[in-house]
């Protein structure tokens, strides 16, 4: 008999993203199965990824969160949901789960047919001196959200550990609500994902809005006075009357690890393009999963809503129809973030783990706007462009801007997913209307430098050199030279219209980097040079492209 139209038993532990979604999937695949959803928290099917923006106001009904409730998932898909229950073991041999519930302290176990495990992540809480203190939050739930909230009212100044993506969107929320907040990363830039350079528009914009950013320390120990004092490694000290903890999460893996199922080193479930555990009757999927990198095959793990949401679908497809089921193809890690009025975002590979994975790589920088520079409202953006060196095959891209970042990182991540080219992307057909784009997209315009750049028609150098025997040619108009003058360097400045009649002010002898605001007349002037039998490098991206906030003196917004 055909599964879906058995009365078999499937169980699911988590009911979050994963979970609720292969709930869901479930039930349209077989209204015969009876579906168990086990949830330990109170809540189930809640948009986490919302949860900043109820704190700091952005969204103002708390039930818009609650994407589903017990009640609607019992109406609507006929589910059993048994919220405040813990899954205590599995027994595999004879196919049961041992639960427990929360309010009543009742155990039993629960047989299945097929076991979905969607447990998802827990936030990292280091056991540093004073972490016990209640007011130092992490955020994952409903009732963390609601806890924040509720203290946030009577708090003057914020501290939040961690400046990924959660930490920025908690450090933009905080200041909606008129808060002092100091942001603190261990590392030496924030969105550590991120390129450093990618970086660096949204710091300044943090710092424009009044953040205390605080990078390259970490937290070392918390003391409890009238204000929490947050002791960093540095020996620097912040006070605060609430902390956020943002610095990851690990996978809340412990029941897989129990009952004997493949994990990975840092501890997720493996499982195959199936979800499947290394017990075939045993799915898992969401944040807690190993799965395969969509460039490399070599194991990853992802813990985003989107993926989670696409596996937990794919797992209950497999149980009911596995002859129709695609295997998962991999992730990439797209991801994307806003504080204030700039985005940041990334897909695939970053320079940076492409060097630690010492994989062959190419990059280009780009700026232009996001729509046609002659329609009212157009804004600057940064883009950057990864390939492989042999084929052209895209790799990865990150970018960062007011407007339209994420559009460009959509279109990317199909590209690297559909395994695309700089070539393709160069005569890739979007969507141009004044309002909305340019005739030469970004994403077109990044292709055609990262052509140039392998057809040996620019040289790219991603900062510019302080080597006094290289001669920096400035090729910006002259009062906009003379306004933002390049300080750090000895720069020698012949607007592009006027190069042809300059060419002997430059040694032909010594190499020669062009440099402009955005990249482009830069390049121009390095075809002028390289035909006129100079050795010539383009800075890629222009100066906007390096603006350090940190040191606006040197390299300031042209």
């Amino acid at each position: 008999m055909d599964f879906a139209m058995e009365r078999k038993r499937i169980v699911i532990v988590g009911g979050v993203a994963a979970g609720a979604s292969a709930a869901a999937r479930a039930r349209r695949r077989s209204e015969a199965a009876e579906i168990v959803l086990i949830e330990r928290g109170p809540d189930v099917s809640f948009a986490n990824c919302g949860l900043p923006y109820f704190i700091g106001g952005e969204i103002k009904q708390r039930e818009a969160l609650a994407v589903q409730t017990p009640q609607t998932l019992k109406a609507m898909l006929a589910l059993d949901v048994r919220t405040s229950t813990e899954a205590m073991a599995i027994d595999r041999a004879g196919k049961r789960v041992h639960i427990r519930s929360l309010a009543s302290g009742t155990e039993a176990w629960l047989a299945y047919d097929r076991l979905i495990l969607a447990p998802g992540a827990v936030p990292v809480r280091p056991p540093l001196p004073g972490i016990d203190d209640p007011r130092i939050f992490t955020l994952r739930s409903l009732a963390d959200m609601d806890r924040i909230k509720a203290a946030a009212a009577s708090a003057r100044r914020i501290a939040v550990i961690g400046a990924g993506f959660i930490g920025l969107e908690m450090a933009e929320q905080f200041v909606h609500l008129g808060k002092q907040v100091a942001l603190i990363e261990m590392l030496n830039q924030i969105l550590p994902p991120l390129d450093r350079p990618m970086t660096m528009l949204m710091e300044d914009e943090l710092k424009r809005r009044g953040v205390e950013l605080i990078v390259n320390d970490g937290i070392e120990s918390f003391a409890a006075e009238n204000t929490l004092t947050c002791r960093l490694k540095s020996g620097r000290t912040v006070s605060a009357d609430l902390v956020v903890l943002s610095i990851g999460v690990r996978p809340d893996t412990a029941l897989a690890k129990a009952a004997g199922l493949e994990l990975g080193p840092r501890g997720h479930i493996r499982v195959n393009g199936f979800m499947q555990t290394s017990d075939p009757e045993i799915y898992a999927a969401g944040d807690a999963v190993e799965v395969k990198d969509l460039l490399t095959g070599e194991p990853t793990a992802v813990p985003l809503g989107g993926p989670a949401n696409r596996q937990g679908r794919l797992a209950a497809d497999h149980i009911f129809h596995p002859e129709q089921t695609q295997p998962y193809t991999g992730a990439l890690g797209t991801a994307i973030v806003r504080a204030f009025d700039i985005a940041a975002g990334l897909t695939g590979w970053s320079e940076k783990r492409l060097q630690a994975a010492k994989r062959a790589y190419r990059t280009v920088t780009v700026n232009d706007n996001h729509h046609a520079g002659y329609y009212p409202g157009a804004k600057p953006m940064l883009l950057k462009l990864l390939w492989e060196p042999a084929t052209g095959r895209v790799l990865g891209a990150q970018a960062t801007g007011f407007l339209g970042v994420d559009k460009r990182l959509d279109v990317l991540a199909t590209a690297i997913a559909g395994g695309m080219t700089i070539d393709d992307l160069a005569q890739l057909e979007l969507s141009y209307a004044p309002p909305f784009g340019s005739a030469k997209d970004i994403v077109n315009l990044a292709a055609f430098t990262a052509i140039n750049a392998r057809d040996g028609l620019v040289t790219p150098v991603d900062a510019i050199p302080d080597d006094p025997s290289i001669q920096v040619v400035d090729t910006r108009p002259a009062p906009l030279a003379q306004a933002h003058p390049l300080t750090q360097v000895r720069a020698i400045n012949i607007p592009l219209a006027a190069l042809r009649q300059r060419l002997g002010e430059l040694d032909r002898n010594r190499p020669v980097v062009t440099v402009c605001a955005f990249g482009k007349t830069a390049y121009f002037a390095a075809r002028i040079l390289a035909q006129n039998g100079f050795n010539v490098s383009t800075l890629t991206g222009g100066i906007r492209a390096h603006f350090d906030p940190r040191t606006p003196a040197k390299l300031p917004t042209p």
